[in-house]
């Protein structure tokens, strides 16, 4: 058996007693999916989207009614605790470029039929490698202003420049005016940068090329940082206004997150709409 092969055994076995342990404990749930199958990183699924449910009602003023679009959507990290947020007036939908994923969220969440899931043929180095589109010159599958709030978790951090200002560009387009972004991204900065150098990162970041440094040059989307000034940039060229950003612990210090949190919203609206948005969800 090669080493490969191997390996894979031996990953296989290990997670399939992780899925039993979930069952015997009762973390597994019908919206819980098997950690073979859980592709979205290595953090912990459950509590995952639990923390950015908190994250999407406290910085994006989130709302029952709302219609969530998921960019990236995964395997359905986030929308599982949207289906105990979201009442029958609101929607969500989700994108990805993991066919498999898409396919067990479409029979899971069949009993939430406000809930959708689409699969788009993308390519991505990390996830997708045999994609035939091009994220650069995707246009989302949705209408002109149908979301009130998108979500892009681990998303960005996975694309190149030019698909991320794309991404941008289209995410501005689906929102509503006055609708709200929350993403989450690698940035460079002062501080960040420093970190980087004294290795007190979370990860490896080489040398930025233009706006952009990766840790991996053979395979540049497994995990991309960008400048702090070109983000802020493509946001304004977007007609998105920066309303926060929050600093992650992969900066080796405090943070809300592990990776850092921005949250712009739609220019295309009074300044003051997203306080009037928390202050009559908080009456």
């Amino acid at each position: 058996m090669s080493g490969s092969v191997s390996e894979r055994a031996r990953t296989s076995l290990r997670l399939r007693a992780l899925d039993l342990r979930d069952r015997l404990s009762g973390r597994a749930g019908d919206l819980v999916p098997p950690r073979r199958m859980d592709f979205v990183g290595h953090s912990d699924f459950v509590a995952t989207g639990e923390e950015f449910l908190r994250h999407f009602r406290e910085l994006a003023g989130l709302r029952p009614d709302d219609r969530v679009l998921d960019v990236g959507c995964g395997i359905g990290r986030m929308a599982r605790p949207l289906t105990h947020h979201l009442s029958a007036a609101g929607s969500y939908d989700g994108f990805d470029v993991d066919a498999r994923g898409i396919a067990w969220c479409q029979r899971r969440y069949a009993a939430y039929p406000n809930f959708r899931f689409r699969a788009v043929d993308l390519h991505n180095g990390r996830y997708h490698p045999t994609g035939t589109g091009r994220a650069d010159a995707f246009t989302f599958p949705y209408a002109d202003a149908s979301f009130d709030v998108v979500v892009a978790t681990s998303v960005l951090t996975h694309l190149t420049d030019a698909e991320a200002d794309r991404y941008l560009g289209e995410i501005a387009r689906v929102l509503e005016p006055g609708g709200r972004v929350l993403a989450t991204w690698f940035l460079l900065d002062d501080g960040s940068r420093a970190a980087i150098a004294s290795a007190r990162a979370a990860l490896p970041f080489g040398d930025a090329a233009g706006p952009m440094a990766v840790v991996s040059d053979a395979v540049p989307e497994e995990a991309v940082a960008y400048d702090r000034g070109w983000m802020t940039h493509a946001h304004r060229r977007h007609g998105l206004e920066l309303l926060s950003v929050h600093p992650g612990t992969w900066r080796g210090e405090d943070g809300r997150s592990f990776q850092d949190i921005v949250v712009g919203q739609s220019k295309l609206c009074p300044a003051s709409s997203l306080r009037e948005h928390r202050a009559e969800d908080s009456s």
